[in-house]
């Protein structure tokens, strides 16, 4: 403990945690690129995926042991002020980080949308490309690939208005019923803020139940897969992670959820809840988003 003329701040003994984290990253992106480089060279090499589940465990080990470690001191009471708004910072630079991360793949699809299909079809500045593929038709979905024997487009597209149109549903109710449970939390109705997150999380899993569903369907019905073109790949792409941060954002709560009924937080601690609760609000704008410029536009 130290005094920052405001009163204490807690200074953490050496952790092993960052070390941990940083070789579990290592593996899980290095399994991930042999994983790639396997399928790009037609291989059937498992060793990537050796690499890969090794990472993901590590991490998951490293998670399960900060976060403990960090609930742990806080429900000592070693916090204070100085340290709520590191906590409260981090959460900000780590979602700013997470838009970053989103915009660079909205950033590619708009580009493949607006400019490459365009290019391809001889349209604009790079027009001269059309002499590569005279009988390509420059349109978004892209149903027709310039090569289609060796990238067959797919059949069809997802219906907006059915499966997506649930889950945008889904998400925009779950993300209401979230922050009544931490309006319920503030007011100190513990029972009331438990019952709405318990509601949030079944929305939340139904979602990801809907958006199983949907691939299934695409891949084996519409043919629209990784495979079928730049139309296919920059769909999973963004659903895709979308679907992982909504999985991360599940977990999260539900560790929140776990909390509440061991009897954790207060109505003026409880930044672990808030924290999640903002999370969990930034994916479903992200949705909005994919609602919006993948389905519908």
């Amino acid at each position: 403990m130290a005094n920052d003329g405001e009163g204490t701040y807690y200074v953490p003994a050496q952790s092993k945690w960052p070390i941990v984290a940083a070789i579990g990253l290592f593996l899980t992106v290095t399994g991930m690129g042999m994983m790639m480089n396997s399928m790009t060279a037609g291989e059937d090499d498992p060793t990537g995926h050796y690499v890969l589940f090794a990472g993901g465990l590590m991490m998951a080990w490293m998670l399960f042991g900060w976060f403990g470690n960090v609930i742990e001191e806080s429900r000592k009471g070693l916090y204070s002020d100085q340290m709520d708004r590191s906590f409260r910072w981090g959460m900000g630079w780590f979602i700013f980080s997470e838009v970053m991360f989103f915009s660079a793949f909205f950033g590619a699809l708009f580009f493949v949308r607006y400019f490459g299909v365009p290019w391809l079809g001889g349209e604009g500045e790079k027009a001269a490309t059309g002499m590569l593929w005279p009988g390509f038709t420059a349109e978004w979905p892209l149903m027709k690939n310039p090569d289609p024997e060796s990238f067959k487009g797919p059949t069809g597209t997802i219906d907006p208005w059915t499966l997506p149109f649930i889950n945008t549903l889904l998400l925009v109710t779950s993300s209401i019923t979230c922050t009544k449970s931490h309006h319920a939390l503030r007011d100190n109705n513990r029972d009331s803020s438990r019952n709405w997150l318990f509601v949030t999380l079944l929305l939340g899993f139904v979602f990801l139940g809907v958006q199983g569903y949907e691939y299934y369907h695409a891949y084996h019905e519409l043919g629209l897969t990784l495979a079928s073109g730049i139309y296919g790949s920059t769909f999973f792409m963004l659903t895709g992670f979308h679907g992982a941060h909504v999985t991360l954002g599940a977990i999260m709560l539900t560790v929140m959820f776990i909390r509440i009924i061991k009897g954790h937080f207060t109505p003026t601690n409880h930044f672990g809840f808030e924290a999640a609760c903002w999370y969990w609000h930034f994916v479903d704008v992200v949705w909005i988003g994919l609602f919006l410029f993948v389905y519908i536009l």
